[in-house]
């Protein structure tokens, strides 16, 4: 008889010894591969949580920029770009700059293309009286609308131009002095219909009247107000709320293409609702943060637990083997005997043996490969989120379990084999 004859005898002869023997590599094999099935899908959901966080935190912070960029919008321009040697204080006091710069600052500024400050609006404001309506003191302004080039789309202006022989006024003017829309009125010597009328604001726009830049210069220089037509005294703008763009970097941009201005920054409702959104950000992010620590901390204490089962009952299921094939040999010296006297050779026997428990280490090994993988799949946070990131079957892992089994399986039967391979057949003949 063949030794592959003889091990599949033995096997199917001792089906509870086999049955014992089969569990506890199972048992085994399924423990390793649970815990790393668990910790794998632990991973693969830490994955997808932190990439849904991120994509959350991406669109909210997006939906913010958009939101801040319509509110400041709304809130109008943040930085005023004056001459140089204008003082501060008296632009304050008089709400209007008493020097002067020419009006190509603006062209020149609008073709240098800075990606600092956007929405160029150039102008020029004066305190005047208004002689013919009998106002001791008003607001001109005269504008152009926004520099070209910058913006193409008239309807992204934060500022429309004011049309030519037209006139814009404020509140207070128009409430005191009954103008309606379409209304013909005289402003220092200048014919103009009234285009538009502005409702309550709160502030000095309400005693402000805007005209076309050109009249406004033509009609300030006769009067005298002004040194020459072609200048203004302010340029407003809105300064890009990017990354890493603060006031400095505007400053440090403006002074290297026209050193001959300063720039002062205005609006501090919109700089708050770009510190808000900034500030949004940074929570967000350490939102992401903690969630990946958080993560991180289980799957440490996982680990941990991991660390201490599996040796644990690797260890015992080796000597539960090694004691059922201890016990195997003693129950089996009288056949031994006999198969030692009808010619088996020692290492005959202790090939009986060991392919015996390689044989079983393969079978528990399938066993406690499947069961494990579909207990840890049960025992994760999401089976299906892990079953479609890892799948039911794992080439490596497989192929470890296949290989080690086995081994663990010899190891422990190795000495209850060699005994069996040493035994004498005469005298265990006659004490059996």
């Amino acid at each position: 008889m063949t030794l592959s004859r003889l091990v599949l005898k033995e096997l199917l002869y001792r089906k509870l010894s086999l049955a014992l023997a089969l569990a506890s590599v199972a048992v085994a094999v399924g423990c390793l591969v649970a815990q790393l099935t668990v910790l794998r899908a632990h991973d693969a959901r830490t994955e997808e949580i932190i990439r849904a966080k991120q994509e959350e935190t991406e669109a909210e912070m997006a939906r913010l920029e958009d939101e801040t960029r319509k509110i400041m919008k709304k809130l109008g321009f943040n930085l005023l770009i004056l001459p140089k040697d204008q003082k501060l204080e008296d632009l304050y006091a008089e709400d209007y700059a008493s020097k002067y710069m020419p009006e190509e600052y603006a062209t020149r500024l609008a073709e240098a293309k800075l990606i600092t400050m956007q929405h160029l609006l150039p102008s020029l404001r004066q305190k005047v009286k208004w002689p013919e309506q009998k106002q001791p003191a008003i607001i001109l302004v005269g504008v152009r609308g926004q520099v070209p080039k910058l913006h193409r789309d008239p309807s992204e202006l934060m500022f429309q131009p004011v049309p030519p022989r037209s006139m814009v006024v404020g509140y207070r003017l128009h409430d005191s002095l009954k103008l309606k829309v379409g209304g013909r009125v005289t402003l220092l010597g200048g014919e103009f219909t009234v285009s538009k009328l502005h409702e309550e604001r709160g502030d000095k726009d309400d005693i402000t009247v805007w005209i076309n830049l050109d009249e406004a210069q033509r009609l300030l220089k006769a009067a005298g107000l002004i040194p020459e037509e072609r200048v203004i005294n302010e340029i407003l703008a809105l300064k890009c709320q990017c990354a890493g763009v603060g006031l400095e970097k505007v400053r440090a941009e403006l002074a290297q293409l026209l050193p001959e201005t300063q720039v002062v920054e205005v609006a501090s409702r919109a700089v708050a609702r770009a510190e808000q959104r900034e500030a949004a950000g940074r929570a967000a992010q350490r939102e992401i943060e903690a969630a990946q620590e958080g993560r991180d901390r289980l799957r440490a204490e996982r680990e941990r637990f991991a660390a201490w089962l599996v040796p644990a009952v690797a260890l015992a299921a080796t000597v539960w083997i090694g004691f059922l094939a201890l016990a195997n040999v003693r129950e089996r010296l009288p056949e031994i005997g006999i198969l030692r006297a009808l010619g088996l050779r020692s290492v005959d026997i202790f090939l009986l043996f060991l392919s015996k428990a390689v044989l079983i280490g393969l079978a528990g090994a399938l066993a406690g490969y499947f069961a494990g993988r579909v207990a840890g799949f049960l025992w994760a946070e999401a089976p299906a989120l892990a079953q479609g990131a890892m799948g039911l079957f794992d080439a490596g892992l497989f192929a470890a379990v296949l290989l080690a089994a086995p081994v663990l399986s010899a190891v422990a039967s190795w000495l209850p084999a060699l005994r069996a391979a040493q035994q004498d057949p005469a005298l265990v003949l006659r004490e059996s």
